[in-house]
């Protein structure tokens, strides 16, 4: 069977011929004939055999035959007929180029609505109008948020890599956009795992679908894949000498985590391969410039962690390297499914370690076959382990700023929580609080400390809260034994109490009596 045999306009023929296609996909030739019929449609293949073609092109040939709603008004001309979500930003791009490239001269607009850039060109775009929008979930709930979107004439949804979508957590989101979207409509779902949620949302969006299912789980058969066991220690060597020993091709490196993939691309670097990391860090532009540059192949190694595994789609990549071991048996196959496309060869490789012995098993169940087992030769793999955790080790950053001691400033006077000039909130031996020569003062100073080395410039002395003498139950006493005469603020109620007594809440209101002369209440 050829493309001629399914109708398509001679435009996307052209352009079809034009990108290097010949012969459809198993996954092509089940789905399109239910796709153009109008039909849902529930798609069940691995990663890289063509589902992207098998809704795009019924898509465009839909879009082409009926521009325009009839009985809609002009404005309606340009909203968007047909939606398509996807899990993450590198996969949308994906699917938006190669509408792009099929529906290229046709008339057909597409644009997409991802995060980690501006809203303002998509919003621009939205205002221009577009006919296909290819989004993630997180993005689109807020354009639909801040009523800049208009779904109220989608035709045909595309729900691409659902269960990706699923472990992603956007099933609620999902769930969200199904709502807001007319209630009839021609709904696609593709998966390359079905598990029960994703059962649970197809029997909520579809009605009545024709399920295609393709192959099983078993990588590509273009695919030659195997494991190497080796120390933790070992891997980025191992991984030099396999880059040393295949010395063509594209190579895709999996790690587990953002830092690795990180440390482990300016590793390479630094040893003279041609290395970048994608990860979730990057903003859109610096991933789009690492996938441009990968894809141009001016770089020859990508390394990049799963949140990329299904949205990376190169040509000439020949090699695939899981320097960590996937965390689910399905990623596994995910992952070397980004080689061996469009009848070409590839490889995969998989560092596995100790610790990895189970999911190793766990693998094997799901392809019902045993793993090669290799050994790369030549290489030692009964190198010492260094002492400590050297990998991927940076020497310590500089401390900043000056070096040494800071001085302090001479000019400024210090804050002296321990007397001189300030007020008292202590006991105090004699009437003169401002002082606070016997008591734990608590107060600004207005004079300089920091020229005399017994006095502290700034924390609590080390003087008692009281000192012989001092009646210390005075506050205690009621009021009306007390004349105040002379007295200062220390020997009043509620302030010759011990620090760890005082009352809590403001001070008593109303007038206080005026201390006699010649004694200072102090700097407030």
């Amino acid at each position: 069977m050829t493309f001629d045999s399914f109708g398509f306009p001679p435009l996307i023929l052209s352009n079809i011929k034009h990108m290097g296609y010949t012969t459809p996909t198993p996954i092509q030739t089940q789905a399109m004939p239910s796709v153009m019929q109008g039909r849902d449609l529930m798609g069940l293949a691995q990663t890289g055999t063509g589902k992207t073609a098998a809704f795009l092109l019924p898509m465009l040939m839909r879009l082409m035959k009926k521009p325009q709603i009839e009985g809609a008004p002009r404005r309606a001309y340009r909203r968007p007929r047909a939606l398509i979500l996807a899990p993450t930003r590198e996969l949308a791009e994906q699917i938006h180029e190669a509408a792009l490239d099929l529906g290229k001269n046709t008339g057909v607009r597409s644009t997409t609505i991802y995060g980690g850039c501006a809203m303002g060109r998509q919003l621009q775009a939205l205002r221009q109008g577009t006919d296909i929008i290819v989004a993630c979930p997180g993005r689109l709930l807020d354009h639909m948020g801040q009523r800049t979107v208009d779904l109220s004439c989608v035709e045909m949804l595309v729900l691409d890599e659902a269960d990706q979508m699923f472990d992603m957590g956007f099933l609620p989101g999902i769930k969200k956009i199904l709502a807001a979207l007319p209630k009839k409509r021609q709904t696609m779902l593709f998966s390359a795992t079905m598990p029960d949620a994703i059962r649970g949302l197809a029997a909520e969006c579809l009605t009545e679908p024709e399920t295609v299912r393709v192959g099983n789980s078993n990588p590509v058969e273009t695919v030659t894949h195997g494991i190497y066991p080796v120390a933790q220690h070992l891997k980025t060597s191992l991984l030099q000498a396999l880059l040393e020993r295949h010395k063509s091709g594209s190579v895709l490196v999996f790690t587990r985590t953002k830092h690795r993939a990180k440390r482990l691309a300016e590793t390479l670097a630094k040893n003279g391969h041609s290395a970048t990391a994608i990860q979730g860090n990057l903003s859109q532009n610096q991933r789009k410039v690492a996938m441009d540059g990968f894809r141009s192949g001016r770089v020859r190694v990508l390394v990049a962690t799963d949140v990329a595994a299904r949205g990376i789609d190169v040509s000439q990549l020949e090699h695939v390297v899981n320097y960590d071991v996937p965390g689910t048996p399905e990623t596994y196959t995910h992952r070397i499914g980004r080689t061996g496309r469009a009848s070409r060869t590839g490889e995969a490789h998989t560092f596995v370690t100790g610790e990895d012995v189970s999911m190793v098993r766990a693998i094997e169940r799901l392809l019902r076959e045993p793993l090669t087992r290799k050994k790369l030769e030549g290489f030692d793999y009964n190198q010492s382990a260094p002492m400590g955790d050297k990998e991927f080790h940076r020497p310590p950053l500089e401390p900043r700023g000056r070096s040494g001691s800071r001085p302090q400033s001479q000019g400024r006077p210090q804050r002296s929580y321990g007397g001189g000039g300030g007020s008292s909130y202590g006991n105090s031996s004699g009437g003169n609080s401002g002082g606070g020569s016997n008591g734990n003062s608590y107060a600004g100073s207005h004079s300089s400390t920091s020229g005399n080395p017994d006095r502290p410039a700034v924390g609590y002395t080390n003087r008692p809260l009281s000192q012989p003498g001092d009646d210390i139950y005075a506050a205690d006493k009621p009021r009306g034994d007390r004349s105040y005469g002379d007295r200062s603020r220390s020997d009043r109620p509620g302030y010759g109490r011990p620090q760890g007594a005082r009352p809590q809440g403001g001070r008593p209101q109303g007038n206080r009596p005026q201390a006699a002369a010649g004694h200072s209440s102090g700097n407030r």
